[in-house]
């Protein structure tokens, strides 16, 4: 049986694997439909860049559900703080994603050229809103968050929607946006061909250039700028039942790099977020397409992975009672949930891995305007 304090451990890596799953696979969906208005010149074109994605799309939707409900469960707390705190922002997330299941469904019914394109810019908003929004939320994350906690632990925000929208966590969302952006890019250029695939590779190798500079600059900007991290500076017991206020947190310019310092192994991430994203730009611009995708998404994993080793423990810091910031150790669920759940997990996500694999390679190949025309009334 793992201890309580392992358990908690696994969780935050489990709940990492699950973001990053969720960036890979339904963030290619999500960077495809942002690229749609954009790489599909006329009906035809744009049909086939729908289909490259249609069959597989609420399959990825997946990842965010579980993502979410991994959350819930294991980190209770931060799903209450969070959701009260980003509250309108969630709910433009769910706005915006409205638009992917009617406009896949719907978008080729009518023989209108109105209704299409009108669509063609809803699917747009559903690929390009969340993305921006994830990376404007994970922004103030490494800002903090303003909230507190009283003596019941009932939590209350003291900010804003607009306070959320500013200067450094709309770089974090142009990272986002970007880092999305190319990997729809290069999903896009694996499977198409001919004008459509040399406009997604332009717009991969565009995406992911803007994310490299975007990332530098946010790093930049955290290491040289005005934005202090935070640190625990009293004494912590990590088998200890959850209580956010039993500890003493300050506020110190080299919070978020304490991590780094002391494990300088963990570098490593950063650089596979820069060297994998300028790898798939230049795969994609040979055609190695495949490859491109999997040095994007190996990206992902970077730049995921570099703000989560910078924030550990933290999990949402508060900027405005230190003190109340939720942590690894102490916002999570009791040890028998934490258990029953990863249990769960070890049988379900391997079934997910395996079904998702399979189904891509049954529906892999190329998608063209010849398959669209052969399969008017089948295709999306």
């Amino acid at each position: 049986m793992l201890d309580y304090p392992t358990l908690k451990v696994i969780w935050w890596l489990l709940v990492g694997v699950l973001l990053v799953g969720f960036a890979i696979m339904d963030g290619h969906d999500m960077g495809v439909g942002t690229l749609l208005p954009f790489v599909g010149r006329g009906d035809e074109e744009r049909r086939v860049v729908i289909n490259t994605v249609g069959p597989h799309w609420d399959g990825n939707q997946v990842w965010f559900i579980t993502g979410g409900g991994a959350i819930f469960a294991a980190w209770p707390l931060v799903y209450a703080t969070a959701f009260s705190g980003f509250y309108w922002a969630m709910l433009a997330v769910l706005w915006a994603l409205f638009f992917r299941p009617v406009g896949f469904d719907y978008r080729s019914k009518i023989h209108d050229a109105r209704w299409r394109n009108t669509w063609d810019w809803g699917l747009f908003i559903g690929g390009a809103v969340p993305p921006l929004i994830f990376g404007v939320a994970f922004g103030n994350l490494l800002q903090g968050v303003p909230f507190g906690f009283d003596d019941f632990l009932v939590s209350t925000y003291t900010g804003s929607f607009w306070q959320l929208l500013n200067p450094f966590a709309l770089l974090a969302g142009v990272v986002s946006s970007a880092m999305i952006t190319m990997q729809g890019g290069t999903y896009l250029a694996h499977r198409t061909e001919g004008e459509i695939q040399r406009r997604a590779a332009r717009g991969a190798v565009g995406a992911a250039v803007l994310m490299v500079l975007a990332f530098v600059a946010a790093g930049v900007w955290l290491r040289i700028g005005d934005i202090q991290g935070f640190v625990i500076t009293s004494a912590l017991d990590p088998a200890a039942m959850p209580d956010p206020l039993a500890k003493t947190v300050v506020r110190s310019a080299d919070g978020w790099w304490l991590n780094y310092s002391r494990q300088p192994l963990i570098w490593a991430l950063p650089a596979i977020g820069i060297a994998g994203a300028l790898l798939a730009a230049g795969l994609v611009a040979l055609r190695r397409t495949l490859s491109a995708f999997a040095a994007s998404s190996l990206a992902i994993v970077g730049v995921v992975g570099t703000a989560g080793a910078a924030m550990f423990p933290f999990i949402m810091p508060s900027s405005s009672m230190p003190n109340a910031s939720l942590t690894v150790w102490d916002s999570v669920s009791s040890p028998m949930t934490l258990g029953l759940m990863l249990a769960a997990t070890l049988v379900f996500m391997p079934l997910i891995v395996l079904y998702t694999s399979w189904a891509y390679r049954v529906m892999r190949g190329k998608v063209t305007v010849a398959h669209i025309r052969a399969n008017e009334h089948n295709a999306y």
